[in-house]
């Protein structure tokens, strides 16, 4: 019985010299690859190395609880007649003051934002992320739906998916001074409040018995605002991708449902929006974490460098009237707090844990929201056969 010869790639290189320039290849693309994968870790290192001890003591609770639990402060930095270097926030120092009246205090240096903690920017980043993902979810998921279900094959559509496409690659900044103008400036859109502001206001109307009126005279740089600014940003990425996710579902399931006679809301309820929603919901999350870290947009509409009190806490009235100057307030907000002591305050030693606290911070939120979307997905597919 003749013996059989292994079998070959017809495709593999047979030449020493066409070998060696396909190792040659190989070897470059993988330079490449971690090249990349190494800036990645060096940054991210870096990030953790600077930012890590300000969130982590060496002594319980093991947490620097007061970063997380109080809103920025001005530091002051003195040395005392022992010479000793001393830091401390604006309101301790002032109380260390009243206590020690005969203290001797010399080179006092105050650095803005650069003392307390980052709860108000944290609040405010959370409060601007529920506004865009309510806002962002609902429309670009429904406008997904009628694209890729509803929608029939022509100029119009194709030249909105172009549209969509554009403004993708929109920079921030752009989508900034739109929110700016169109959700700042206009007086179009309405208020519950107890004082009209006559300058601004195009119309109000008493509302029967209260003492508050409904008046259209816009909503300034606001929590509002800032969140739908972020909205509209997010929404051509949420778009696509939700599209993307509902064209991946297999027509026959559509058919089959039908053939049963369902309608063709019920078709898209009960055959594909289950089988889509992985990808719906990664697109989303991925979606609000590219417009959670902006700066620019935010800067225009809702951030404020200082502000002493939450949202609700300067909030006026009850039941609608507190809810809607709640949303109408301007807001902190991390990427603008990391903004304003990283570039607007000069470079010193003292502010340096603020920095980078507040990044290391930041990246901790950027890497939960990628790790969660990567959870969900996996567990929706798992539950999913087809």
């Amino acid at each position: 019985m003749p013996e059989e010869t292994p079998s070959t790639n017809p495709f593999q290189a047979t030449s020493s010299k066409r070998k060696v320039k396909d190792r040659i290849g190989t070897v470059i693309f993988a330079c490449f690859t971690y090249f990349v994968l190494a800036c990645a870790l060096f940054i991210f290192g870096k990030i953790t190395y600077d930012g890590a001890p300000v969130l982590f003591t060496s002594e319980a609770p093991f947490i620097n609880t007061k970063f997380f639990t109080e809103s920025p402060q001005t530091l002051v930095e003195f040395t005392n007649g022992a010479g000793e270097l001393i830091r401390m926030d604006q309101t301790d120092f002032t109380v260390f003051k009243e206590e020690n009246p005969d203290v001797t205090i010399n080179d006092e240096h105050t650095f803005s934002y650069s003392g307390g903690g980052i709860a108000g920017p944290l609040v405010g980043t959370a409060l601007l992320v529920l506004v865009c993902m309510v806002v962002s979810l609902f429309i670009g998921v429904a406008a997904a739906i009628y694209l890729s279900e509803y929608a029939k094959k022509g100029k119009l559509v194709s030249a909105i998916r172009l549209a969509i496409m554009n403004l993708a690659g929109v920079p921030s900044i752009v989508y900034g001074l739109f929110g700016f103008a169109f959700f700042c400036l206009a007086p179009w859109f309405p208020v519950f409040t107890y004082e009209v502001n006559a300058e601004t206001t195009i119309g109000a109307f008493k509302i029967p018995l209260t003492d508050g009126y409904l008046s259209f005279q816009g909503w300034g740089n606001s929590l509002l605002a800032g969140g739908l600014t972020l909205a509209v940003m997010a929404l051509p990425v949420i778009i696509a991708a939700c599209e993307e996710s509902l064209k991946a579902v297999p027509g026959g399931f559509r058919e089959a449902s039908l053939a049963l006679g369902a309608t063709r809301w019920q078709c898209i309820r009960t055959a594909v929006l289950p089988y889509a929603a992985p990808g719906i919901l990664t697109a989303s999350v991925l979606g609000v974490t590219r417009v959670a870290g902006e700066t620019a947009p935010i800067m225009f509409t809702a951030a404020v460098a200082d502000k002493a009190k939450m949202p609700w806490q300067d909030a006026q009235g009850s039941g609608v009237f507190w809810f809607s100057d709640m949303l109408t307030q301007s807001v902190q907000a991390l990427p603008y707090h990391i903004y304003t002591v990283s570039a607007r305050l000069p470079a010193h030693e003292a502010i340096n844990d603020m920095r980078y606290g507040s990044v290391f911070v930041f990246l901790i939120l950027v890497v939960g929201f990628a790790m969660t979307s990567v959870v969900l997905r996996a567990r929706y597919r798992n539950k999913l056969k087809w």
